[in-house]
């Protein structure tokens, strides 16, 4: 299966679909509620995925929300492989994506200019 064909495309949709209600519904407090994911990668051999996470809130609350996914990590692919039909369930590396808030800073210093 190459990297970026339709069915690797179809797979990173279905898996960040899920992924983002199953986080939704985690029920540790340290999950900050405005958690989203914004891109999941699944390896070709769907072994590994990487989940990139944005968090809407302070350093402290992304902290948090990264340690409370590390350590619901077991229960959130045991959640995956009982709601999607894989072959293999992959192995979830949450990473911390700060894209959303670089472009809301970039935009209030734009608006600053103007």
């Amino acid at each position: 299966m190459r990297k970026n064909s339709i069915k690797s495309t179809r797979i990173n949709a279905e898996v960040q679909r899920e992924l983002s209600q199953i986080i939704r519904e985690t029920k540790d407090p340290r999950i900050h509620p405005l958690t989203s994911v914004v891109l999941v990668e699944v390896a070709t051999d769907l072994k590994t995925c990487k989940a990139y996470i944005s968090v809407l809130g302070s350093d402290e609350d992304r902290a948090q929300t990264g340690e409370g996914l590390k350590s619901a990590a077991g229960f959130i692919r045991r959640e995956l492989a009982h709601r999607l039909n894989m072959r293999n369930t992959p192995e979830i590396t949450f990473i911390m994506d700060t894209s959303i808030e670089d472009a809301m800073e970039m935009m209030k210093k734009i608006d600053e200019l103007c």
